[in-house]
């Protein structure tokens, strides 16, 4: 969504209307008249620096995107956006140290809101075998690593059911976020041919658990690993960098894969 020298009522109008809200049911949330939102929308009346944040916490709209309402309304942003490695953000680094570790031997990744893997538990180095050095040159996005034909793609034994999987998911968060960027990154991972070693039709054991979860199929070491992913946010963060970051953690979703993954992080034991 371009912002540049948008009035703040225009870009309040895009995102009810990317909420699918009326200026009725925003005014009923908001606690204010329809006539007051109208007003706002059409430039008739200024939203002041609270009304601003208040209407963008009931249209759920991104920190990113609340700093442009506040600079089109006049207002000076709010909202800091720090690098993860900044003193200031030690303890909530901590905290993704924390959870990738206790992770283990399972896979996690601390994503950012474009994909890019900012952090990692580095287990089951066996997934990476015979991927692309490109693809592995920070920075690395975790579904270009997971869709493109040299990447994962080629081992993913449910791929058509993966990555419609990871498409729509892409497409939800376009529609939350409105990011151009994503859109991009939508565009290229569509346009992905087939990966030429399909692995579609490996041998997978009878798994009750399709039934509930749309899992990962991969084959590792010549086996059909099952996995099954969690996501983790901070909650109420006040920082850009943390809002945007979520943790992808991977669990087995059979006892089998459960037992080769130990044996992979314990090939001695």
């Amino acid at each position: 969504m371009g912002t540049r020298d948008q009035p703040v009522g225009h870009l309040l109008r895009e995102w009810r209307q990317r909420r699918r809200k009326s200026q009725l049911n925003l005014a009923l949330d908001a606690g204010i008249s329809a006539r007051h939102v109208s007003f706002l929308e059409t430039g008739r009346s200024t939203p002041s620096r609270e009304m601003v944040l208040h209407l963008a916490e009931e249209l759920e709209v991104p920190l990113r995107e609340r700093n442009n309402l506040l600079v089109a309304a006049g207002y000076a942003p709010i909202f800091r956006e720090r690098n993860l490695q900044d003193p200031a953000l030690r303890v909530a680094r901590k905290a993704i140290d924390l959870v990738l570790e206790a992770q283990k031997p399972y896979p996690a990744f601390a994503i950012d809101r474009h994909w890019t893997i900012v952090a990692s538990n580095r287990a089951i180095p066996e997934l990476y075998v015979g991927i692309s050095d490109v693809l592995l040159r920070r920075p690395v996005n975790a579904l270009r690593l997971t869709l493109h034909p040299d990447g994962l793609a080629p081992r993913i034994a449910n791929f058509d059911e993966w990555r419609a999987h990871v498409l729509g998911r892409l497409r939800r968060l376009i529609d939350l976020t409105a990011d151009p960027a994503l859109k991009d990154l939508l565009s290229e991972l569509s346009n992905y041919p087939a990966p030429k070693a399909s692995v579609s039709k490996a041998p997978a054991r009878d798994r009750e658990y399709t039934s509930l979860i749309a899992p990962l199929n991969i084959v590792v070491n010549g086996s059909v690993l099952a996995f099954f992913s969690t996501t983790t946010i901070f909650g109420t963060p006040v920082d850009i960098t943390l809002s945007e970051i979520a943790i992808e953690s991977f669990f087995p979703a059979d006892a089998a894969t459960a037992e080769a993954v130990t044996r992979l992080a314990n090939p001695k034991g």
